[in-house]
């Protein structure tokens, strides 16, 4: 590296280093964690007083528990650090700096400068190609543009490559630690701007994204399809030619042309590539088997599309919006599971020093089970009672061989105990929402 006297000096990280440096990330994000999911739950539930009492509610019970569950899983994804990173940004600047900016000033102005332009491509990437949409068509999904649905975030991006959008910051010597400080601030600070409540707001539209250029970009009409993909400058819309204002005749309908038709955030993130995996198996063409993941977002080989047409929604006026067979009942206990969800999440996140990673990674599989079984029995699909059984059953009998709830009775004294009792809940529940409440509700269409 060459530092601003002109002399060279380099620190490679060896593999156990770069193990510690990963690992210390984690925990500092899981750390964060702990702090920001408390203070995104208060602006949300802010957001839905303040639509109740304006009588402009614009929060449904079953989609909002979808998409926070669906801000669970990808944080609890990215807190155990599960996947493939193709290349981390230490090894980046360790290996491609050219200098090394020495004033602290302009060392976070100049790495804030080269997330955001590195998140701009990064979204651009994600609506533009096909294999990439599906890390992303998860943030979409909700027909409803509140606060909650800005939870919905990925857990199929498994492959790490954001790190090589970050080549300018690297090639400038910004250091590491720079950028794992300003990277959750700059998501976290995409949070606010998910709302119908705020409109224009006048000189700031020229420099900021806000929450009428996102409108747009959560819209599905063909006005605003692919458009403000910037994510906290809105300077890079408007050099690279994907601006677009939010027209007064044209109020913004939201969600995805291809419906996911489920509450369950675990199918909606393969729900894409599964389709491209069918149509690559169907398609005769060979070179279509190859193309298709790196053709347009939701282009399909022509024989395939004749043979196996996909609902597309044509009239983004006029549109059957998924609800299925509820109850007062049934939303009472599926926020019950959300808040539950909570707790299990905010404990991992405050004891995740404690407990080694094995622990982490079966205490990861209980809460990602969990939502999974509470969003299938949402969806109404019969199958979901037996994961609910299973994961209530599983729970007792882990209790019961380890006497503790992992370390939960060091802190609360029957912490294992009233574990316990959320399980029998979880079981009966199962069974009673599949067996005796009546599952011939009648569907609501919302248009």
């Amino acid at each position: 590296m060459v530092n601003g006297s002109g002399h060279t000096s380099r620190s490679y990280y060896g593999r156990s280093e770069l193990k510690l440096v990963l690992d210390e990330l984690m925990e500092t994000y899981a750390k964060a964690l702990l702090y920001a999911i408390p203070f995104f739950m208060i602006l949300l539930m802010t957001e839905i007083l303040y639509g109740y009492f304006v009588k402009n509610q614009k929060y449904k019970v079953m989609d909002t528990v979808s998409s926070i569950s669906s801000g669970f899983t990808n944080i609890l994804k990215d807190s155990l650090g599960l996947g493939l990173i193709l290349v981390t940004y230490p090894y980046l600047v360790e290996h491609l700096a050219l200098t090394e900016i020495k004033t602290t000033w302009l060392v976070w102005f100049t790495a804030f400068i080269a997330i955001d332009f590195a998140g701009y491509w990064n979204h651009r990437l994600s609506h533009k190609v096909n294999f990439f949409w599906n890390q992303h068509v998860i943030h979409h999904s909700s027909e409803e543009f509140n606060l909650a649905c800005a939870l919905r975030q990925s857990i199929s991006n498994l492959i790490g490559y954001f790190p090589l959008f970050l080549l300018p910051a690297a090639l400038l010597g910004v250091p590491y630690k720079v950028i794992a400080i300003l990277a959750p601030i700059h998501l976290f600070a995409q949070f606010w701007y998910h709302t119908q409540h705020i409109g224009k707001l006048g000189w700031l539209e020229y420099i900021i994204i806000t929450p009428s250029q996102h409108r747009v970009h959560h819209a599905i009409n063909p006005e605003y399809i692919d458009k403000n993909l910037g994510q906290i400058l809105s300077i890079w819309d408007r050099i690279f030619g994907t601006f677009q204002e939010e027209l007064k005749d044209v109020p913004p309908q939201y969600g995805v042309l291809k419906p996911a038709a489920t509450w369950n955030p675990v199918l909606i993130n393969f729900q894409h590539l599964w389709r491209i995996f069918k149509d690559a198996w169907r398609t005769n063409s060979y070179w279509d088997k190859l193309r298709i993941w790196f053709m347009p977002t939701g282009w399909r080989p022509s024989d395939v599309k004749t043979k196996y047409p996909i609902a597309i929604i044509e009239d983004v006026y006029c549109f059957n919006r998924y609800q299925t067979p509820s109850s007062k009942a049934l939303n009472g206990y599926s926020i019950f599971q959300l808040f539950a969800t909570l707790g299990f999440l905010l404990f991992l996140f405050y004891n995740y020093s404690n407990i080694e990673f094995n622990s982490l990674l079966l205490y990861g599989a209980f809460i990602f089970v969990g939502i999974y079984g509470y969003t299938t029995l949402m969806d109404r699909t019969k199958y979901a009672v037996w994961i609910e059984l299973f994961r209530g059953f599983a729970g007792l009998i882990f209790i019961f061989l380890v006497n503790d709830w992992f370390g939960l009775n060091t802190y609360i004294s029957a912490g294992s105990a009233l574990i316990g009792l959320y399980f029998i809940i979880t079981i009966l529940g199962a069974i009673y929402f599949t067996y005796i409440e009546n599952k011939e509700l009648p569907i609501k269409i919302s248009l």
